[in-house]
This record gives C-alpha cells, sequence and structure tokens, in this order.
C-alpha cells in the first residue's frame, strides 16, 4: 500500500454508504422519468436505496468493489487480503439475506451495480430501469 495507515484510515473513513455518485445518477435518471420514490426506508430488510412503495418495487444501488461484482471494477486488493475478502463475502451474504426477504414479502428488487451508472452505458441503464418500474407489479 502506498500510503501510511492512517492515510487509508481517513481515506476509507470518507466513503459514504449513502448518496453516493452511482446512487445519484440512478436517482436523477429516474426523477426525470417523473417517478417518485422514498429514500433509504429502514422498515424494509436490507434499507433499499429507492423505495417505490405503489409499485411494490425497490432498487438496491450497489459498489462493485465493496459488493464483489465480477467486472473490472470489484478487484480484489493485494495488500490485506484475507480482511477483504472476508469482508466483501459478509457483503454479498448480507445482500442476498435482504433480497430473499423483500421477495419473500412480495417486493420486485432491481440491483444496480456501479459499473452501469459510468458514461457510455447510461443509455441502458436508463432503458433497465423503464422496464423495470413500468413492468409488471408481480414479483
Amino acid at each position: 500500500d502506498h500510503l501510511t495507515p492512517a492515510a487509508r484510515s481517513q481515506q476509507m473513513a470518507r466513503i459514504r454508504s449513502k448518496d453516493t455518485r452511482p446512487e445519484l445518477t440512478v436517482r436523477r435518471m429516474v426523477h426525470a422519468m417523473g417517478y417518485r420514490y422514498v429514500l433509504h426506508d429502514r422498515r424494509l430488510p436490507g434499507t433499499p436505496d429507492l423505495v417505490f412503495p405503489g409499485r411494490r418495487k425497490v432498487i438496491l444501488v450497489q459498489g462493485c468493489f465493496w459488493h464483489g461484482h465480477k467486472c473490472g471494477r470489484g478487484f480484489k486488493p493485494k495488500t490485506n487480503e484475507a480482511f477483504w475478502l472476508a469482508k466483501i463475502a459478509v457483503n454479498r451474504a448480507r445482500d442476498a439475506r435482504s433480497i430473499r426477504a423483500l421477495r419473500g414479502l412480495g417486493w420486485r428488487v432491481l440491483t444496480v451495480w456501479e459499473c452501469a451508472t459510468r458514461e457510455g452505458r447510461l443509455d441502458a441503464l436508463s432503458e433497465g430501469l423503464k422496464t423495470f418500474l413500468t413492468g409488471s407489479d408481480r414479483p
């Protein structure tokens, strides 16, 4: 690692779990389409990022690194590898539990990965969001 432990700790402490750039991108897109939503509803399993109560749909915006996505951004760190692999495995297990619980309660769930919010992929993301939000309300 090229940073000191104190500098790395400071850098990691600045990473947010809410109002991230990918989440704000999705929120802007959905809002521009005319949809309104509830943010981070703690009454639901996993506290989904965007909740559409009338449609019984939720959108989870996941960071590729933190949730172990199999894309280029979901890389494995070279330092403290055991710690990070364990942390990401716990995150993935928690995500799976939350999704199962939401579906069990009759909610439809869409996971949007951070890499899908990058420049050049926004048209596909927009189409996917439209399809999800206008699709059947059956879980």
